[in-house]
């Protein structure tokens, strides 16, 4: 245990002491310090609720302190913390919290309730408290201590200001009250009540709104007045003063307004009339005859009364007499509207159309260039399986007999002794052997091959012309002779794999293809009866940026039986409808026509066969307008302009395995919606490669045709080995309609097009010398059938879906005289054989 101690009283006097000299710290053994003083008093918050208040009322003084007692003066009122004091001053007045402790200064707080007057109101009248119907009367308050306000009805207000009148203008009794109310928001009211008294019955007036309608139109009768209830004869119709009552007279009518008064007395009356004119009519009108060709005359003539008449729709309005033919000589076919216009109310019109029917004269007595079914021809490509089922089958349908092999640009990167391309892909059922024996040969078809100019058999060097002549070789070892070999690919393309020291020169190529052991002469010793061709670009290219095009060095410094030429009128993104539809096939003509004036010029044969090895209708990324019912017209267009350029040869770019999806992301297809067509994807290829291919949804099953195709399977009827073009030649609408002809079979097989897309065309066919046919056969393609291809799950009118990419539909119109008139479809395509 601990041993005790006691501190004697000197021993804490001493220590006090020490304290005092500032040596508390200084204890003795078993000392302690002094304990700390409490803390000084404080105050927290003192308020007053509410500040302001009026004369005898009262508010509520709330402190919030501690570590005292606190008081507030005037009035010594013992305050505790957080409870409130009510105080009643009767004027304004500031209070004090004073809060003392046992220690330190005393707290104190003050806080300030304002005391405001009670409001009074020592008078609120109407200085006319009765007054007539529209008359005014003046209200006036006489108040103190508040801000005034009058109020009426349910949103009527008006400030107020003491002893001030207001000018009110009551339209029956009522009552106004006087609000006063001061800034401590306390109120005091006051009301008044001005007696406003019924007018005398009167009428103020009585009118129709128009006054003058026509039969079977309306007006509105319309009464103002007041003192009484009234009704409008004949009718009996209840009528409210100022309020329009709707009434359709069927002839011309007086209506009379009775007004009884409310009080009694005798009725007022007051009377207007409502004119009825006559309605216009049209009996009729006609035009005679209704069909014209471009240069004759129709006449028309309308039948109306009740009105004025005026015909529209010539190049000025013409005024029309009722009876009497107006003579008109449209160029196109044209809606003419007859307007009749009464004096009063509404017009009439009628139509009457005059048909102009474009004529399409064939001269058979003149034959033009011969006509070949290898125009009737498609690229392949060996990255794409050529023993797949479907392509024969396919083929067959369309009726291609040629093809181009091995694939564009690809052509100078293939070695078809190994079946390889220079870092590319080819598929293993390419090697030629199989593609000969697989499809070649059983599908019977031509055979045109593109030589490697560009690369040598190890990818390194240029070309070899011994490559090229022992593929020609291997033709004919294997059966199948190609019937053209063309040197390279587009050899004036930059875009093109050229190893050779200088690169698309021209004269590099024709030095290639000449001598003794350049292409041309190893292909013609290893098959005689293959044609060697070079390419050629009609004048487009500049050749090594010089002023001296690819195709005149080319011509004159290289040997060849046929030249190749290409042909895309579009660049990406710039595609367009109008232009593919209207002009783009027409340019490939004065393509030929350049090629035709260049071998001229070379001294060249200018029927030197041109073989149109590739065409389309984009240079590259395809999009919208791939797969639409658009290229399927520029196709069918530029198989007949061909025809007729007689071009000994053509192959569309590209039968199967090219589809383009939407592009890249970095360079996406054209889908914009400018261009016309239900699907989002483009594609190279003409023949769908089936769902496999998820490129190209909705393309159908493998093997499917697209507009393009059944473009080609169309003129397949036409392009017939044997016959010869003829001259068709349009009157009329030229923008819209196109015409292409040939002879057929002891017959006449027209290719006919209507370039409008919204608008049928009417043809007249005339043959020379043909006064009547013994049947006639036509194949239509049109916008209508291709709009059903965007309703694979069934969409009217296609319920079913079982029109889901329809071909063509045939009708047989039988015997027929001649001329002989017919209807082209909008965005169409047709085919009329006539025997």
């Amino acid at each position: 245990m601990k041993r005790g101690f006691v501190v004697s009283p000197w021993a804490m006097t001493l220590s006090l002491g020490l304290a005092g000299l500032g040596l508390a710290g200084l204890t003795g053994c078993g000392g302690s310090s002094a304990p700390a003083p409490p803390p000084p008093p404080s105050i927290s918050s003192f308020v007053s609720s509410p500040a302001t208040i009026t004369t005898g009322s009262s508010a509520a003084l709330t402190g919030v302190f501690a570590n005292g007692s606190g008081v507030i003066t005037p009035g010594n009122l013992a305050a505790s913390s957080g409870t409130a004091v009510s105080v009643s001053p009767t004027a304004t007045t500031t209070y004090t919290l004073t809060v003392t402790g046992s220690s330190g200064s005393p707290a104190t707080s003050t806080a300030t309730i304002t005391v405001d007057a009670a409001p009074t109101i020592t008078s609120f009248v109407a200085a006319s408290p009765t007054i007539n119907l529209g008359q005014s009367t003046m209200l006036t308050g006489v108040f103190a201590g508040g801000t005034g306000v009058i109020t009426w009805g349910t949103s009527g207000s008006s400030a107020a200001t003491s002893g001030t009148a207001v000018t009110v203008s009551p339209t029956s009794t009522t009552q106004y009250t006087l609000t006063v109310t001061n800034s401590a928001n306390v109120s005091i009211t006051a009301s008044v009540t001005v007696t406003v008294n019924p007018p005398p019955p009167s009428i103020t007036s009585f009118v129709a709104g128009n006054g003058t309608i026509e039969a079977g139109q309306s007006d509105t009768l319309t009464a103002v007045f007041v003192g009484g209830t009234a009704v409008i004869t004949p009718g009996n119709l209840p009528a409210t003063s100022n309020t329009p009552v709707t009434v359709t007279p069927g002839a011309t009518q007086t209506y009379t307004l009775t007004l009884t008064p409310t009080g009694g007395g005798a009725n007022l009356t007051a009377q207007t009339t409502i004119t009825v004119n006559p309605a216009p009519t049209i009996t009729s009108f006609s035009a005679v005859p209704a069909t014209i060709t471009s240069g004759e005359s129709s006449t028309l003539t309308g039948v109306f009364a009740n009105g004025t008449g005026v015909i529209t729709g010539t190049p000025a309005p013409v005024d029309a007499t009722s009876g009497t033919g107006v003579s008109v000589s449209p160029t196109t076919t044209t809606t003419y509207t007859l307007t009749v216009t009464p004096p009063i109310g509404t017009a009439i019109t009628k139509t009457a159309t005059v048909t102009v029917a474009s004529s399409v004269s064939v001269d058979e007595s003149t034959k033009g260039a011969a006509v070949t079914d290898q125009l009737i021809g498609m690229n392949m490509a060996m990255w794409y399986d050529p023993t797949t089922p479907q392509i024969q089958t396919a083929f067959a349908s369309v009726g291609v007999t040629a093809v181009r092999w091995p694939g564009g640009s690809n052509s100078d990167l293939y070695n078809w002794e190994t079946n390889t391309e220079c870092g590319g892909y080819s598929d293993s059922n390419s090697n030629f052997t199989t593609y000969v024996n697989s499809f070649v040969l059983p599908a019977k078809v031509d055979l045109a091959l593109t030589a490697d100019y560009g690369t040598g058999t190890n990818c390194t060097g240029p070309g070899d012309p011994t490559e090229a002549a022992a593929w020609a070789a291997e033709s004919v070892t294997l059966g199948a002779t190609a019937s053209h070999m063309t040197v390279g690919n587009e050899e004036y393309g930059h875009w093109e794999p050229d190893n050779h020291t200088l690169q698309w020169d021209p004269t590099t190529y024709a030095a290639a293809v000449a001598g003794s052991s350049g292409y041309y002469a190893l292909i013609k010793a290893a098959s005689p009866t293959t044609l060697v061709g070079v390419d050629v670009d009609a004048g487009s290219t500049i050749a090594n940026d010089t002023t001296t095009g690819w195709d005149p060095i080319v011509m004159a410094g290289a040997p060849f039986d046929f030249v190749e030429y290409h042909y895309y009128p579009q660049n990406p993104g710039d595609e367009s409808d109008t232009f593919l539809v209207q002009q783009a096939a027409q340019g490939l003509t004065t393509g030929i026509n350049t090629i035709r004036s260049e071998l001229t010029a070379a001294g060249k044969p200018a029927d030197t066969p041109i073989y149109v090895g590739e065409m389309g209708s984009v240079s590259s990324n395809p999009g919208r307008q791939s797969w639409s019912i658009t290229q399927g017209l520029y196709a069918g267009q530029l198989l007949g302009e061909m025809m007729n350029d007689g071009v000994s040869r053509a192959t569309w770019w590209i039968g199967w395995g090219n589809c383009n999806g939407t592009g890249s992301t970095s360079d996406p297809a054209n889908m914009s919606a400018s261009l016309y067509g239900w699907q989002d994807f483009g594609a190279y290829n003409v023949f769908s490669d089936g769902p496999s291919d998820t490129t190209c949804p909705g393309a159908g099953p493998i093997g499917t045709l697209s507009p393009t195709a059944v473009a080609y399977q169309l003129f397949s009827k036409v392009a017939l080995n044997g016959e010869n073009a003829l001259t068709a030649t349009v009157g009329g609408d030229t923008t819209d309609v196109r015409a292409y002809a040939a002879t057929n079979n002891g017959g006449t097989a027209l290719v006919l097009f209507n370039l409008n897309e919204t608008t049928p065309q009417s043809v007249l066919v005339t043959l020379t010398g043909q006064a009547s046919s013994t049947g006639v056969t036509m194949m239509t393609y049109d916008k209508a059938i291709y709009d059903l291809s965007g309703s694979p799950t069934g969409t009217f009118p296609d319920p079913a879906g079982t029109s889901t990419w329809a071909p063509p539909t045939t009708t047989s119109l039988g015997p027929q005289t001649l001329p002989m008139p017919l209807t082209l479809t909008p965005w169409s395509m047709n085919v009329v054989i006539i025997k």
